[in-house]
C-alpha cells in the first residue's frame, strides 16, 4: 500500500525562511538601486509603487544586513556615500541578472524559437563551450545555432550580424550591450623540465633572461601586480601565437615560459606537468563577457542564451572548480 511520505516540518520551516531570506535580498538591492537613481525615498516608492516607509524599512535592512551605510539621508535629500557609489554596479548588475532568469524561466523552452548567430574564441569553444551550445540546443530545440570559433580582435557584432560575441576585450561599442559571464584567470607556467634546465624566475624582471611563449593578443608585455605596486617586463618571444593550445603544448615540451588562460592550463597543472611560478606576483584577470547589439538584447533566444551561459559559467568557471 503506497504511504504518503511523512514531512518533515523544520526542514519545510527552515526551506521556507531561506527562500524568503533570498527573496528579501533580492527586494533590498532593488530599492536601494530605485533610491539610487531617483534620488529619494519618495520617488523611490512612487516608482516601486510601494509605501514609503517600506522603502526606510529595506534600506534600514540591507545596512544592518552588510555593515555597510549605502546612503546619507536628511530631510532634504537622499545622496549615496562612498561604499553606495562603490557597490552600486555591482547592485544593479545582480537585479539586471536575476530579472533575466526569471524572465527566461516564466517562457518555456519549447516556446523560444529563433536563429543565433554567436561568435566564440576557438580553443574555449572547443575545450567547453561546445558542449555548453549543444545542451542548450537539446533543451531549446526550436533554435537554431550558427557558430563562428575565430581568433583575434573581437569585432563590433552589430557590424559583423553576430547576436552575441563572446570575448574577454577589455572594449566596448557604442549601442552594444556588455553581459559579463564569469573572470578569466591567467597564470605563468613552464614544465618541471624547462624549469630544471634553466632555473625559476623569482622576479618578472627575471623573465627577460629566458625564452617567452607569447598569446599574441597580449602582446610582448606582460604586467603584474605585487605588494609595491604594478610591474610590467617587455620581452622578447621564443614563439608567438594566436591560439592559447599552441603555447600550452609548447610550453609542455619544455620550450618557455607562457602566461596561459586558466581553462587551457587546468589539465597540466593538475596533472603536473606544467607548474605555475611567480605566484608572489598578480596577473590581472580579464572578464569573459558577452557583446550583444542593443536592438537585438530583448529577443527571447538571446535571453535564454545569456541566462545559460551565466548558469554554466558563473560565478567560478568549470575550469577553475577543481583547482
Amino acid at each position: 500500500m503506497f504511504r504518503k511520505p511523512v514531512e518533515n516540518p523544520l526542514r519545510e520551516a527552515f526551506t521556507i525562511r531561506i527562500s524568503r531570506t533570498i527573496v528579501d535580498g533580492i527586494e533590498n538591492l532593488r530599492t536601494f538601486v530605485a533610491v539610487a537613481d531617483t534620488g529619494s525615498l519618495a520617488a523611490a516608492a512612487r516608482h516601486l509603487r510601494i509605501a514609503a516607509s517600506v522603502v526606510t524599512k529595506r534600506i534600514d535592512q540591507l545596512e544592518a544586513r552588510t555593515h555597510v551605510r549605502l546612503l546619507a539621508r536628511s530631510t532634504k535629500r537622499v545622496v549615496l556615500t562612498d561604499s553606495g557609489t562603490r557597490y552600486l554596479p555591482q547592485a544593479r548588475r545582480l537585479i539586471h541578472d536575476y530579472d533575466e532568469v526569471v524572465a527566461g524561466m516564466s517562457q518555456s523552452p519549447r516556446e523560444i524559437e529563433g536563429h543565433l548567430r554567436i561568435r566564440a574564441p576557438t580553443p574555449m569553444a572547443i575545450a567547453f563551450m561546445a558542449g555548453t551550445f549543444a545542451r542548450f540546443q537539446r533543451a531549446y530545440r526550436g533554435v537554431s545555432l550558427d557558430i563562428v570559433l575565430t581568433e583575434g580582435p573581437s569585432p563590433n557584432p552589430a557590424d559583423e550580424g553576430f547576436d552575441i560575441v563572446i570575448t574577454g576585450s577589455p572594449n566596448s561599442f557604442a549601442g552594444v550591450i556588455d553581459e559579463p559571464i564569469c573572470p578569466l584567470n591567467r597564470w605563468v607556467c613552464a614544465s618541471p623540465a624547462y624549469l630544471e634546465r634553466r632555473g625559476t624566475p623569482r622576479h618578472p624582471r627575471d623573465l627577460a633572461n629566458h625564452d617567452c611563449l607569447i598569446f599574441t593578443t597580449v602582446g610582448r608585455i606582460w604586467h603584474f601586480e605585487s605588494a609595491t605596486g604594478p610591474i610590467s617586463v617587455s620581452l622578447r618571444p621564443k614563439l608567438s601565437a594566436n591560439d592559447q593550445f599552441v603555447l600550452t603544448v609548447a610550453a609542455l615540451r619544455g620550450n618557455g615560459i607562457a602566461l596561459l588562460s586558466s581553462y587551457a592550463a587546468v589539465s597540466a597543472l593538475r596533472d603536473g606537468t606544467l607548474m605555475r611560478i611567480l605566484d608572489r606576483f598578480t596577473i590581472p584577470s580579464v572578464w569573459i563577457k558577452a557583446w550583444v547589439p542593443g536592438e537585438r538584447a530583448r529577443l527571447p533566444q538571446v535571453r535564454s542564451m545569456l541566462a545559460w551561459l551565466k548558469a554554466e559559467y558563473a560565478p567560478v568557471p568549470p575550469w577553475d572548480r577543481d583547482l
